[in-house]
């Protein structure tokens, strides 16, 4: 099952059939209820997750209130602290809606990382594009909070 959700998802397109299997090992299917908080800024990243149903929402959380930075559906991923040694989350990230999606251990797929290098320059790339979404969305929304057009 979860072999053929990483077939469909738009993160893993283009990843050989054995680099698919090797990520189906370490996947966990897991469900989030609507508003269930599942990342929390600061704490440590553990998980790296794709969106496979439903919808989560990324967000600026301070002390009394927090901002939605970008909402993420099927197909879209979360948690890329998780690939990096020893670093805290940088946004919180709640579920919309009941929310279901394909959980990877950070240090598994940094693991098969050292292993499989062009896996690693594969992961590295799709990475980087996801950073790249979350600083661009990031700030839209923070110019908009200014009453700035970009």
């Amino acid at each position: 099952m979860a072999l053929t959700k990483l077939r469909d998802h738009s993160f893993t397109q283009g990843l050989t059939e054995e680099q698919l299997a090797s990520l189906a090992s370490m996947a966990q299917e897991v469900t989030f209820q609507e508003n269930e908080l599942i990342l929390v800024d600061g704490q440590r990243s553990t998980s790296f997750y794709l969106v496979t149903r439903g919808s989560v929402a990324v967000e600026l959380r301070t002390g009394s209130f927090a901002v939605c930075v970008q909402a993420l559906g099927p197909g879209q991923a979360f948690g890329w602290s998780a690939l990096l040694n020893d670093q805290d989350t940088l946004f919180q990230v709640r579920a919309r809606e009941k929310t279901t999606a394909l959980m990877l251990k950070g240090s598994d797929l940094q693991d098969l990382c050292k292993i499989d290098t062009s896996f690693a320059a594969a992961i590295l790339q799709r990475t980087l594009q996801l950073v790249a979404g979350r600083v661009k969305a990031t700030e839209i929304r923070f110019a908009e909070m200014c009453g700035v057009k970009l």
